[in-house]
This record gives C-alpha cells, sequence and structure tokens, in this order.
C-alpha cells in the first residue's frame, strides 16, 4: 500500500513523455517528408503540447504485462501519430474550422488547408509504417 502512496505521478508522466518526444522526434526524422513543408506541419501539429496521455498508457500497460519497452515504443509513437493525424483534419474548415488548439494557431492557420490535410495524411501513413517495420527498428530507435 505505502508503494502506491509513493509513486510520483507527475514524474512518471514527464520522463514518459519526454521518451515518446524522443522517438518521435526520431521517426520523424526518418520520414520521406523530412526537411519539405509537409514535414514542417507534421511537427508542428505533433509537438504542439499534447500531454501523450495514449502512449503513456499504452507503455504503463506493458510495465504491467513485463513488456518490454523497446517493443511496445513503435507502437505508442504511432498512437500519437494518428491521435494527431485526426486532430489535424478535425480543426479543418469543413469540418470543426478551429482556429487554435492548445492556445496555438491550428495547422490549418499556419501552413494552409492544402498541406495541413497532407500532413495529417503524412502522419497517418508514416504511423502504419512505423508498425509494420517496428520489428526491425524498435532495438535501434527506442533508446
Amino acid at each position: 500500500m505505502s508503494r502506491a502512496r509513493d509513486f510520483d505521478t507527475k514524474n512518471y508522466l514527464k520522463e514518459r513523455g519526454a521518451r515518446i518526444d524522443r522517438v518521435l522526434e526520431r521517426y520523424l526524422a526518418e520520414s520521406p517528408q523530412a526537411g519539405g513543408t509537409i514535414h514542417k506541419a507534421m511537427h508542428y501539429g505533433l509537438f504542439s503540447g499534447g500531454k501523450r496521455l495514449r502512449p503513456i498508457l499504452m507503455l504503463a500497460a506493458a510495465e504491467v504485462f513485463g513488456a518490454e519497452a523497446k517493443t511496445v515504443l513503435p507502437f505508442a509513437a504511432a498512437m500519437e501519430m494518428i491521435h494527431t493525424y485526426s486532430i489535424i483534419h478535425d480543426d479543418l474548415p469543413a469540418l470543426d474550422d478551429d482556429d487554435v488548439r492548445r492556445g496555438q494557431p491550428t495547422a490549418h492557420k499556419v501552413y494552409g488547408e492544402g498541406i495541413a490535410l497532407l500532413a495529417g495524411d503524412a502522419l497517418l501513413t508514416e504511423a502504419f509504417h512505423v508498425m509494420w517495420t517496428s520489428g526491425s527498428r524498435a532495438c535501434s530507435i527506442a533508446d
């Protein structure tokens, strides 16, 4: 019982969130769009202030069941890419038409509707690529 009281939730979320961010940065750097405008919009969407709760919960579940984080991290990163894709698309004028998300201009306000749409699509495609190649990449990118 005392173990549960000693658990530092704030630090746990901060550490796991930082690890997810590092993995996302690495995967994004390897993306075929790297360096271009679509890549910049992908990065903008992924790193505009999310809490990373979904991938952190995936890592926590892995810990509970004894799975190694390096085998789960690609899927956690992919989940965050899919979540970001859905947010970018949801903010578009054809859907919710939001101008601000997390206190910052939405991707379509910064990059235009076309680029935002393509950035969301690229994140979704990249998520599937990350999951598909997870067996060969897990060890090299997870640290």
